[in-house]
């Protein structure tokens, strides 16, 4: 096992670190951590994806699409490459001194912060590799850029990355490309946060409601092309050059502008094309990751089943739909001469039972009609004198009608008397 526990070790000891083990910073963690999650989900999606047997094209492009676009909206609100500038430069690395350092800056505005990184280039195959710096200034709040360089100047950072930062913290007259910069990503982070929420809102629509999340991902690339737009028009009017010695510093578009752009028009194109493809033929486009996708209540099914009925309706022979076109014209001939006039004995009373009804409760007084001509009367007709009409009632009941009635006059009795 020698050579296995005594690597790196001298004279069988703990192993030695005798030189710096700094390394400069080579990459946003926030931004790989969310390339990383997203990336997963892909990766998942496609291992499952050889099982999809139908609609493969429309799932491949949506999920792929809309992975895309939450993927740059998230990247481009940490990046810091909006607005980028890079030279080469021959300066001194620290004030008052007569020293000149060849290196290369660079500065990557993003929405909230800055990005300044100073690397030493070589001389004669030779450079010191500890001169690599990336400091990062954030402007969350109107004094943060202030007070990021005095903690820069504290700490004695490289003259060339002080200069940069020193065009930022002005805010006089004259030097305000800090608070412009500041508030050109400001409204751009609003819209990219209201772009984000409603990619969450297409998702959720393209499984429920695929029509409207095809709207929805129309208004998602609407909001990262107005994004673009309204960082563009936010920007200095004169544009930011730094002077340094040995060369200037002149900002152009980043990555993240050009990304977002690209995203927001690919997703405005494809949610148009799906909205005109829905409109010309409806209930075409479709994916499997529908809810009720290749079930009994999937939309699809339902509405072949209603085409079926209507199909079997408009062909059966029945006398309800007739086909031929003698058969209709003898229908509307027909209709036309039927008598839609009531019989001879007025309206229908559609309340009336021929039939007695059949309940347990008897009424005490059997009546008899014994009234040669029926009376003649309308459903409007209610009184309390229909009670006995056309009827004979028994005389020991006479007393306890009279009893019913409220207040009967003498007349009315004598009335009763003489049923």
């Amino acid at each position: 096992m020698k050579g296995w526990f005594d690597a790196f070790r001298d004279d069988g000891g703990p192993t030695l670190y005798s030189f710096s083990n700094r390394t400069p910073v080579t990459g946003d963690v926030s931004i790989v951590a969310v390339s990383v999650l997203f990336a997963t989900v892909y990766v998942a999606f496609l291992v499952i994806f050889p099982g999809v047997r139908k609609q493969k094209f429309t799932t491949f492009s949506t999920v792929t699409l809309s992975l895309f676009v939450g993927l740059v909206i998230l990247i481009t609100r940490l990046g810091s490459a909006w607005h980028v500038a890079s030279t080469t430069i021959m300066a001194p690395y620290k004030a008052f001194s007569r020293e000149k350092l060849p290196a290369r800056i660079s500065a990557n505005i993003g929405l909230m912060h800055v990005n300044v990184t100073l690397t030493a280039l070589p001389v004669l195959n030779h450079t010191d590799r500890d001169i690599d710096f990336n400091e990062r200034f954030t402007w969350d709040a109107a004094t943060d850029m202030k007070n990021s360089y005095k903690s820069a100047l504290k700490r004695g950072l490289p003259y060339p990355i002080l200069t940069v930062a020193e065009y930022f913290s002005l805010g006089r007259e004259g030097f305000s490309w800090g608070g412009q910069y500041r508030a050109a990503g400001y409204y751009a982070s609003i819209l990219l946060w209201s772009s984000l929420a409603s990619w969450f809102l297409m998702n959720l629509l393209l499984i429920a409601v695929p029509r409207y999340g095809a709207y929805m991902k129309c208004l998602t690339g609407a909001l990262l092309v107005c994004t673009n737009v309204g960082y563009f028009f936010m920007l200095p009017k004169r544009p930011l050059v730094i002077h340094i010695e040995g060369g200037k510093l002149e900002f152009s578009f980043g990555w993240c502008y050009w990304l977002l752009l690209v995203a927001g028009v690919l997703c405005l194109f494809v949610g148009l094309v799906i909205s005109a493809i829905d409109l010309v033929y409806p209930h075409t486009f479709s994916t499997v990751l529908e809810v009720y996708y290749d079930t009994p209540y999937d939309r699809h099914v339902i509405l072949e089943e209603s085409r079926d009925v209507r199909y079997r309706k408009r062909n059966s022979k029945g006398l309800e739909d007739p086909t031929s076109l003698g058969s209709r014209i003898l229908r509307r001939l027909s209709s036309k001469t039927k008598d839609t006039t009531g019989g001879p004995s007025g309206v229908d009373n559609k309340g009336y039972q021929s039939d007695v009804p059949k309940s347990p409760w008897r009424y005490p007084f059997r009546r008899v009609q014994n009234l040669p001509h029926p009376l003649q009367r309308t459903i409007s007709q209610d009184s309390t004198s229909s009670i006995a009409s056309a009827v004979q009632i028994a005389p020991m009941h006479k007393q306890a009608l009279s009893r019913i009635l409220p207040k009967p006059p003498l007349e009315r009795t004598a009335e009763v008397g003489n049923w």
